[in-house]
Parts: structure tokens; C-alpha cells; sequence
């Protein structure tokens, strides 16, 4: 595994190796090799979501028990973004955009203090992500997907967006919890 970017400061962009020796591929989450690359979160709930083209997710946190984030998809394509809502970060209020795919094979890990989702570019996209804490439902908070204030050029077709009623009525920016 190789650190390939690092966006707003600290999320980071991986690589991982290919083990498939030729006849496929294989990815591996060892302790140790998160370690080598500086990243020693303890990951204690491992979450898979399956969803079909156009569905957003997110953008989602937790404002107690923040949870850091190990993002990959096994199959399929999203369009990843990230937004800092640590008020003592330089990035405050920014985000960053990624494509990730089980063509591309990118992880991506997000610390604790960020807001996360996604929408499914391909037909359909297996996510999986490991966190460093358990859901807290009454914790949980939903950042307005298409808030005005932060522009996120999503690349959607508005006519064929999937959207909960959670993340259709997210808080806009402005008026969300932040993090120190």
C-alpha cells in the first residue's frame, strides 16, 4: 500500500498492492500496513451498502463518537466526497471529490471530523468501509447534499436521483454541528 494524495490536509488517497499474481486481484487490510502508512485507527465495525446509479448518500457524521473512515469499492464506481467540519482546520467548510471504483481499486481514509457520501456513477456499487466507532443513531447528523454554500458539483442527472428523505432534507451548512 502507497499514499498516492492527500486531500484537505489529512484524508488520504491509497494504493493498495496487487497480490492477485495474474489472475485477479486481491486486497488486504492488514494492521500493519495501515501502520506503515502512518494510519493507526483502531476499525471496529466493518459496513457494506449495495445501491443502484444515482443514489446519494450522505453526506453523513457523527458530532459525539466521531468515527475515521476506511472507504473501498468492490464493484462499481462513486464519486466520493469529503467536507471538513473541524472548525480549527485551515480546510473548514471545504471538501474534496474522488472517483472511486473496483477498476481503480483506491481506498480512501478519512479522519475523524469529516462529513462523507457518495453517489453511484456506475449501474450499481458495493461500498465497503471500516470504522473506528459504533453507529450512535442519535448522533448522527446529515449535511445538506446540495447546499448552496458549498457548491459540490455533483455529477448528477436530477431527473434520476435516488435520495432518502434523511438525506433530501439534510441541515444546510451554515446551521450544522461542527467539530472543534
Amino acid at each position: 500500500m502507497r499514499i498516492v494524495e492527500k486531500m484537505l490536509g489529512d484524508v488520504l488517497v491509497i494504493s493498495p498492492d496487487d497480490n492477485g499474481g495474474g489472475n485477479g486481484s486481491t486486497c488486504v487490510f492488514s494492521v500493519n500496513q495501515l501502520a506503515a502508512l502512518g494510519i493507526t485507527a483502531e476499525f471496529v465495525q466493518d459496513n457494506q451498502s449495495l445501491s443502484n446509479h444515482g443514489v446519494i448518500r450522505g453526506l453523513h457524521y457523527q458530532i459525539q463518537h466521531p468515527q475515521a473512515k476506511l472507504v473501498h469499492v468492490s464493484d462499481g464506481s462513486i464519486t466520493d466526497v469529503v467536507v471538513d467540519m473541524r472548525r480549527s482546520s485551515p480546510n473548514f467548510g471545504k471538501y474534496s471529490i474522488i472517483e472511486l471504483s473496483g477498476s481503480n481499486g483506491l481506498i480512501l481514509f478519512i479522519p475523524q471530523g469529516y462529513a462523507h457520501g457518495f453517489i453511484v456513477t456506475s449501474t450499481q456499487a458495493t461500498v465497503l468501509y471500516k470504522v473506528t466507532d459504533y453507529r450512535y443513531p442519535e448522533y448522527e447528523r446529515t449535511l445538506l447534499w446540495n447546499d448552496s454554500e458549498l457548491a459540490i458539483p455533483w455529477p448528477v442527472d436530477v431527473e434520476k436521483l435516488v435520495i432518502s428523505e434523511k438525506d433530501r432534507f439534510g441541515i444546510p451548512f451554515r446551521h450544522s454541528d461542527y467539530f472543534v
